[in-house]
């Protein structure tokens, strides 16, 4: 148990107690049962906080923001739109960046539903007519023609327009 990482959440919580009530690190160690090392770490971390590693984000919350409001604006632009909209406001930041920002706020590059919704109206008239049919025989459902076609791609060129949407917007009608 000598990492702080192992350290369970009830031993979590009773350093953080002990250490309040000014126990030694020595203590604190034989009550949570782990190494005084650990006890170290863990109240070392807890008064630093978390250490942030890397370089500094190019782009302020601001600019964040920004970003937000042109993809919201018009989903179905391609990053290489965003990017272009976003320099044009003011911001310096790669492509690279720019998609990562739109990433880290949540929105996901997907194909648009095909169908649009139904409406109440209708909805009620294939209640309607489900309701008037409920109760045929097979011989009067063999009298139907069914139709099923498929779309089958040969070539790569067929791709179809993509929107960027949040988790939950698949059925927004801008997406």
């Amino acid at each position: 148990m000598g990492k702080t990482a192992d350290l369970t959440v009830v031993q979590k919580t009773t350093i953080d107690t002990l250490h309040k009530e000014n126990k030694t690190q020595k203590i604190i160690a034989k009550e949570a049962g782990c190494s005084q090392s650990s006890v170290s770490k863990h109240i070392n971390r807890e008064a630093k906080g978390r250490k942030r590693y890397g370089r500094k984000k190019r782009t302020s919350n601001r600019d964040n923001r920004t970003l937000e409001r042109i993809v919201k604006q018009n989903p179905l632009k391609n990053v290489g739109e965003f990017h272009k909209e976003w320099t044009a406001a003011g911001v310096s930041a790669s492509s690279t960046t720019t998609h990562r920002r739109i990433q880290d706020m949540g929105f996901s590059c997907r194909i648009p539903c095909v169908k649009p919704l139904l409406n109440n109206r209708q909805r009620q008239k294939r209640l309607a007519w489900a309701k008037d049919k409920k109760d045929w025989t097979a011989a009067e459902w063999s009298k139907v023609m069914f139709a099923d076609e498929s779309k089958f791609c040969i070539s790569f060129g067929n791709q179809c327009p993509r929107v960027w949407r949040k988790r939950g917007e698949a059925h927004n009608p801008r997406c």
